[in-house]
């Protein structure tokens, strides 16, 4: 037992969320650097040959330039196990993180200090206050001209309702950027650009009155630290750890990432800071990191994670006791005991097989289909974690198989990447059609490429006029009977075999609630 205490004691496990383009990827490629998990940043250009960053898995992503499949990454540090989810910033892949941030036990939200707090970002963090996840603010591309800090820090505190207490401070910004005095530490780290900066050029100064500030930024910029910091110290409070754990304080920090510039003083207050595994709610009761017996959910699948074999890979999250490889589990929904000869921990992009995994952990598991997002695995207890939906689409297309020769293919293509939660599948009962159904367009391209790139099978698209779909459910037999049949046109089943009431209109769609009162039209498919 005290075994699993030192386990779950060492364990974090966030996830970065950002608005496209803010600097995540960056990000998280510099915390595996300090973790020593991957030896060079792949942000290097040499020669024209471009590395890709390690978390961006899918050729889609390399082109589009986004992360589209969250990816896990483990990495040491001192002494902790540090895991990170990658989620995708793109909009269009919302429900994928929100997922993701299901998982986790903390958030670093990234800020572009250019265009400050960004639509998606406040989604985002949204879901992490529903959540209850401390989450910490890294403001990023210091190195650029961008907004004044504390017009920043007023931003997030207005548009993303936090309370922030800023633990660095930049000296300057974009050309006239030298460095981030760290408040938390009472350090100056300065800047050099671009030299390779191993090892930061750190100066620890107790007192900002030291004639050395002067010789080390000038004496402009001194100024202007001292001033700033004075106001700093005056304005925000000490840092509460227990305000922090409950959500109700965020602590900030400034850098560049692309630089590798402030990132290791965020990480070293990460670490100090950031939750241990936490408690998890379940239908039936809350379960506590340090039971003795094994719980865990999934929460993605991911299909080919290696193009050369069929594979696919279910996330599963551990929420307590000690996951163990050929060990028999019950898999709850489908009241089956399963067994895994060869579970995953993610170093990066690198796979490894573990023998344990402990509350916090996320463990990649071979499935041959049986997974569902959502699905749970205990040691025989009948539990259900909460809070994993899939929400009602907005964007739909009919899919038609562009080669009749591929026929099968294409089914088991869309099966599949519709297990992986990219989108919703939808079969008419009067004509049979089958509608893909989406939160954002950009799905409908990824899934043409990779049922071609995976699968080999080709497919069109023709538009449909819809609004909304809707799960319906009444507890009304006769009603139900009698709305399907005289609604059947309209009518569909999702991938689970769920009734779902397709709404051409807003206004359609009210009506049927009104002339219906009887049948519960849903939102989100875990009504």
């Amino acid at each position: 037992m005290a075994n699993l205490l030192e386990e779950i004691g060492k364990r974090k496990t966030f996830g970065i969320v950002s608005h496209p383009d803010a600097g995540k990827t960056t990000l998280t490629e510099k915390l595996l650097l300090f973790g020593g998990a991957i030896q060079e940043a792949g942000a290097v250009k040499s020669n024209k040959i471009k590395k890709h960053a390690t978390s961006d898995f899918m050729e889609i992503e390399k082109q589009r330039g986004i992360s589209v499949a969250t990816s896990v990454m483990a990495f040491e540090y001192r002494d902790k196990q540090i895991n990170i989810l990658d989620t995708p910033g793109h909009k269009d892949f919302a429900e994928d993180t929100y997922r993701t941030l299901t998982a986790v036990d903390s958030a670093i939200v990234v800020i572009d200090v250019a265009k400050g707090v960004e639509m998606q970002t406040e989604k985002l963090v949204e879901v992490c206050r529903m959540r209850k996840a401390p989450m910490i603010v890294f403001i990023n591309k210091l190195d650029r001209e961008g907004k004044d800090a504390f017009d920043l820090l007023d931003e997030v505190e207005e548009k993303l309702k936090l309370n922030v207490l800023p633990l660095s401070w930049p000296v300057g910004m974009g050309q006239t950027f030298q460095g981030v005095y760290n408040l938390y530490e009472k350090k100056l780290n300065l800047f050099r650009p671009h030299s390779k900066q191993q090892q930061d050029e750190v100066t620890v100064i107790e007192n900002l009155d030291d004639p050395i500030l002067e010789e080390l930024v000038g004496e402009k910029a001194a100024n202007e630290l001292r001033e700033d910091v004075e106001v700093l110290t005056e304005v925000y409070p000490e840092l509460d750890q227990e305000a922090y754990e409950n959500g109700e304080l965020s602590p900030v920090f400034f850098g560049s990432a692309v630089n590798n510039f402030g990132v290791k003083e965020m990480l070293d207050c990460f670490v100090e800071i950031a939750p241990s595994p936490l408690p998890r709610e379940t239908e039936q009761r809350m379960i506590e990191p340090t039971e003795k017996k094994f719980t865990g959910f999934v929460f993605k699948i991911h299909a080919n994670m290696d193009p050369k074999h069929r594979d696919r890979i279910a996330f599963l999250r551990i929420c307590s006791g000690v996951f163990q490889r050929n060990t028999n589990y019950l898999h709850v929904r489908n009241e089956k005991k399963m067994k895994f000869p060869n579970p995953t921990a993610f170093m990066a992009s690198k796979k490894s097989v573990v023998d344990e995994a402990f509350p916090g952990d996320i463990v990649g598991l071979y499935d041959s289909g049986n997974f569902k997002i959502g699905d749970t695995l205990t040691e025989g207890e009948k539990l259900q974690f909460k809070g994993i939906p899939s929400f009602s689409p907005e964007q739909f297309r009919y899919v038609d198989n562009a080669n009749p020769m591929k026929a099968k293919q294409l089914a088991k293509g869309l099966d599949q990447l519709m297990d992986e939660g990219v989108a919703q599948l939808f079969t008419k009962e009067e004509s049979g059609r089958k509608i893909i159904g989406t939160v954002g367009a950009l799905q409908f391209e990824v899934i043409q490429y990779r049922l071609e790139g995976e699968y080999g099978a080709s497919c069109t698209y023709e538009p449909v006029n819809l609004y909304k779909a809707c799960w319906i459910e009444s507890e009304n037999e006769e009603e139900m009977k009698a709305f399907i049949k005289r609604r059947r046109k309209d009518i569909a089943k999702d991938k689970d075999g769920k009734l779902v009431y397709l709404a051409e209109s807003a206004w359609g769609l009210k009506m049927m609630q009104e002339n219906h009162p009887d049948i519960n039209f849903h939102f989100q498919s875990d009504f």
